[in-house]
């Protein structure tokens, strides 16, 4: 297993309280807890996501031995795998809102991308820049053949 932060809790409460934000997070797509916590719902809601679009009999195994409720499953391998078929990874955004009263402790909204309501709106993709050829390293540049003085041809001094 990858490291991830300990949260101030044994093990067995953090699984399951990071188990139960990441269905909640599935179920309404947008939830509200700290900074510390929603980094890392978001590794989690991003791998359930490639378990739905994978959308394999193991796949649907491993999401269902981590996020709680049978609605939860079905939305993740039927509408999230549908809605981010072409998208390669990155499906939750987060979103620093305010400091809670008693704790001061940062927060913040994650959700997922690319759907009503969002807090704010994607960012349209970056245009590919063109392709330039590749260079030939023996070829002189633009640079030496403008300030070089011409070349002079010895045939046409042979024949003078």
């Amino acid at each position: 297993m990858t490291k991830m932060r300990k949260l101030n809790r044994p093990t067995g409460h953090r699984l399951s309280m990071l188990r139960t934000m990441v269905s909640q997070l599935v179920k309404h797509e947008r939830i509200e807890t700290t900074v510390a916590k929603a980094k890392e719902v978001r590794r989690l809601a991003d791998n359930m996501v490639n378990l739905g679009k994978e959308g394999t009999l193991c796949a649907a195994r491993r999401a269902g031995a981590f996020v709680r409720g049978d609605d939860v499953l079905h939305k993740l391998f039927t509408e999230l795998a549908y809605r981010y078929r072409e998208r390669a990874g990155g499906f939750t955004r987060l979103l620093r809102t305010r400091i809670r009263v008693g704790d001061a402790a940062p927060m913040a909204y994650i959700e997922f991308i690319d759907r009503e309501n969002e807090l704010r709106q994607s960012k349209p993709p970056v245009p590919q820049p063109p392709q330039r050829a590749p260079l030939d390293p023996w070829t002189k540049s633009r640079l030496s053949r403008q300030f070089a003085p011409p070349k002079e041809d010895k045939s046409s001094e042979s024949d003078a």
